[in-house]
């Protein structure tokens, strides 16, 4: 990955934090690429499991959310799979920081293939873009390198605080091959790119205040979540495929993709919710297969309907 003088030209709005922080990016990153591929994973799992203990940062909330989606798992199966999440997310920054040295090929060389991807291809060659829904499991930023390998692809993203950060990410998922598109522009853009044929990755398993959003199960909690993918599915006709790239045992990847059945009622409202409510059904069924690989460290069911019994509040 190459921080060049025009990927790092500081906006006005950069604070000297954000300078700093930007700073401490680029000595990791040195330091990172002298070191071979699996070494450099390998520290960041250890410094993932550091987060975990003795820092404990956001363990209670970790823990108790695993123990909320499992209630039949023992205590110390809890802990066990609360430590793999912060080793996992520790795994998945280092390599997410490393993968614009790899190119096309180098992430392609990172998984054992794909189960589904017949499901993209149906859906590409109807000619009316492919909709990505998917959410915070496994690798989010490694999946989305994987599909624009395949198809041009877009990516709906959040504009991050940090200005000069958000500058030097939007740069690495470009040199991958995907094209950015900050949520507060996507009513404007998804349109022009679903009808050139696009893929668009929607992360759509986290409830943003003011964001256009529908309370539907997950793990049997009413959780906020996005509506977009399923809005712009109707409105345009679009196929929805839900993918993520899943690691496995070796420390491979494989990409996994399921069909989000989309249907016309009449009634818009409720055809939108019954498409969100199935590709966070997807979801969960990939976050059951793998626990350990998912962000637990987001308050998933913060926001809830006011009418939420108390047994299935916030844990």
């Amino acid at each position: 990955m190459s921080l060049t003088n025009d990927a790092l030209v500081e906006r006005p709005s950069a604070s000297l934090g954000d300078r700093l922080q930007l700073g401490a990016l680029r000595g990791l990153l040195s330091v990172l690429r002298a070191l071979k591929w699996k070494r450099a994973v390998a520290i960041g799992e250890r410094v993932g499991a550091f987060g975990y203990r003795p820092l404990g940062v956001r363990r209670g909330t970790v823990e108790r959310q695993i123990a909320a989606a499992f209630p039949q798992m023992p205590p110390d199966e809890v802990k066990r799979t609360a430590r793999e999440a912060y080793e996992h997310l520790g795994r998945i920054t280092i390599e997410a920081a490393l993968l614009s040295d790899l190119g096309r090929e180098g992430v392609l060389a990172l998984f054992d293939g794909a189960d589904g991807w017949e499901h993209v291809e149906r859906a590409h060659a109807q000619g009316k873009g492919v909709i990505f829904a998917t959410g915070h499991v496994g690798n989010w930023e490694l999946a989305g390198a994987y599909v624009a390998a395949h198809i041009p692809t877009d990516a709906i993203v959040r504009r991050m605080a940090n200005p000069l950060f958000d500058r030097w990410i939007t740069e690495t998922r470009e040199r991958l091959g995907m094209r950015v598109v900050y949520d507060s522009e996507a009513v404007r853009r998804v349109p022009r790119a679903l009808r050139e044929n696009h893929a668009i990755g929607f992360l759509a398993d986290q409830g943003v205040k003011g964001l256009a959003s529908t309370f539907v199960p997950f793990f049997g909690r009413p959780a906020k979540t996005p509506r977009g993918p399923a809005v712009f599915a109707l409105r345009f006709g679009s196929p929805v495929v839900f993918g993520a790239a899943i690691r496995q045992p070796n420390g491979r990847y494989r990409f996994v993709v399921e069909p989000v059945t989309v249907e016309e009622t009449g009634d818009r409202d409720r055809d939108v919710d019954a498409i969100v409510a199935r590709y966070t059904r997807i979801l969960e069924e990939v976050v059951r297969r793998t626990p350990g690989q998912y962000f637990w460290h987001h308050r998933r069911w913060r926001r809830q309907p006011k009418d939420t019994p108390p047994e299935l509040r916030e844990p």
